[in-house]
């Protein structure tokens, strides 16, 4: 009988390539016929390896969920950036490879990105999705979000409508 390992952790500078493949897959399976194409190429892109190793070097909160030897997600969160949402904590992306969906990962990295924003002193947080994403939305309903904002965003000349979740301490 062997045991694979699973545990997240926060990111390290070597890990920059795995979770920029984590992001291209994931982001491919999530927003392919939601975001258009050319746009999707072009926000993929700009997330490449050299993108995570900045971030991470520069101490942006990115944690991995590791399988194994294998990143299969990762959150990046911090501070609440919508000024008019009065929420001190966000996770701004939330992703899993599209094979690790579904076992209950997602909640595990989730609890882990909440749990370090309390820790921080960040009671309550918000977490944005497309409308048209319906695993997303499904997911943090699921996980006790409620409702509290639309917006909307373009993507080249599509406009997608978002919404915000929230939760309180």
């Amino acid at each position: 009988m062997s045991t694979t390992l699973i545990e997240v952790r926060p990111a390290k500078a070597a890990d920059a390539a795995a979770v920029a493949s984590t992001h291209d897959e994931a982001w491919r399976s999530a927003y392919q016929g939601i975001i258009p194409g050319a746009e999707l190429e072009k926000l993929i892109n700009r997330r490449g390896p050299q993108w995570w190793d900045s971030a991470i070097r520069k101490g942006s909160r990115v944690s991995v969920l590791v399988f194994g030897d294998r990143i299969a997600g990762y959150a990046n969160y911090g501070r609440n950036r919508a000024r008019s949402l009065h929420f001190e904590g966000e996770i701004y992306e939330l992703y899993l490879r599209p094979e690790f969906q579904g076992l209950g990962f997602g909640r595990r990295l989730f609890a882990s990105a909440r749990r370090d924003l309390l820790q921080s002193g960040l009671k309550s947080m918000v977490i944005w999705a497309l409308s048209d994403n319906e695993p997303a939305t499904e997911f943090y309903r699921a996980l006790g979000g409620r409702m509290v904002a639309r917006s909307s965003e373009r993507f080249g000349p599509k406009s997608l409508d978002k919404v915000a979740f929230a939760w309180t301490n």
